[in-house]
């Protein structure tokens, strides 16, 4: 991940700080926040952000004055930074080694950067938890137009309106209202309606314990029969692509048990915000699994092997 120096404070009259900065760095948060929703990668979100604190600071003082709210500046560059940026990434996933995942994320207390005062050091940790990030929403995102992803997540997840969207993604308001609705639509048919996070909880302990006990028909009973389940290596780890159905997911799994080394442990960890499972070998993740549920059963299961995407998670 590039995430380079945070921005150095720069005078403001003789001896004096910036009194700006920290109200230009307090926008941080929301930048991660938005970049990692549209980009769907960390790494991805964090070079967005830089980019565009570098664009702020490359300014003349009299211009950043001259900006009425740098907020919405900062906004409106780093939403045309991730638009740009989707194009591009359509061209690297098309060339990426077997199935593309986006980067999961875990729980703020499990951030592998570490804690100085109580203070995370991984910018990842300034990501918001909430149903706008959990997989399943990710992997739709993935199937939009760079347009309609950017016009959806600003209009319908942050709350612009959308004249504020038109200026950002260089639209007219009523293409970025069609855009939303067209992505919106894709939404409501992808995602089941969500079940309560206890009962999700549930199924996936039953889940482990029955992956566990190499119980193949408990995990049957546990699987949606029209379950998928998508691998990501990314070329650096040995993985399957994609599995179709309940009966073959079970079998998939019970020979990954079989193979389990004895240093290989299986836990209950929240990634992007949901009931999940890692997989651990010496103390290491080596895989993180999210699931999507349709009523009592599992309907999909991602499991992200790809080392370059799990520097997050926690090492032990």
């Amino acid at each position: 991940m590039t995430t380079g120096p945070e921005p150095a404070a720069v005078a403001s009259g003789p001896g004096g700080p910036d009194a700006g900065l920290s109200a230009i760095m307090s926008e941080r948060r929301r930048l991660m926040n938005l970049t990692y929703r549209l980009l769907g990668s960390l790494a991805e979100a964090e070079d967005a952000v830089q980019e565009t604190y570098a664009r702020w600071y490359a300014m003349p003082r009299e211009q950043q004055e001259a900006i009425e709210s740098p907020g919405a500046w900062l906004t409106t560059v780093a939403s045309r930074v991730c638009l740009t940026q989707l194009g591009s990434a359509r061209a690297r996933r098309e060339a990426y080694v077997g199935e593309w995942l986006p980067e999961p994320l875990p729980e703020s207390a499990e951030w592998a950067g570490g804690r100085a005062g109580g203070i995370a050091a991984d910018p990842a940790d300034r990501v918001t938890l909430d149903e706008s990030v959990n997989m399943a929403f990710l992997v739709v995102l993935e199937s939009m137009t760079p347009a309609e992803r950017v016009a959806f997540i600003l209009h319908d997840v942050f709350r612009y309106p959308f004249a504020d969207v038109a200026q950002m993604v260089g639209r007219t308001p009523a293409a970025c209202r069609q855009l939303a609705s067209s992505a919106r639509r894709r939404i409501r048919a992808a995602q089941p309606p969500a079940r309560p996070t206890g009962r999700q909880a549930a199924i996936v302990r039953a889940f482990k314990q029955a992956w566990e006990a190499k119980d193949i028909d408990a995990l049957i009973g546990l699987l949606d029969p029209d379950a998928t389940a998508v691998g990501d290596g990314g070329g650096l780890a040995i993985t399957f692509d994609r599995i179709a159905g309940g009966q073959q997911i079970a079998r998939a799994w019970i020979e990954i048990a079989k193979r389990a080394e004895g240093n290989t442990a299986f836990l209950e960890r929240t990634v992007n915000g949901q009931p999940g499972l890692v997989s651990q070998q010496d103390g290491v993740i080596v895989t993180v699994f999210a699931f999507e549920f349709a009523g009592d059963r599992i309907k999909r299961i991602w499991a992200m092997r790809n080392p370059e995407k799990l520097r997050p998670w926690a090492t032990g």
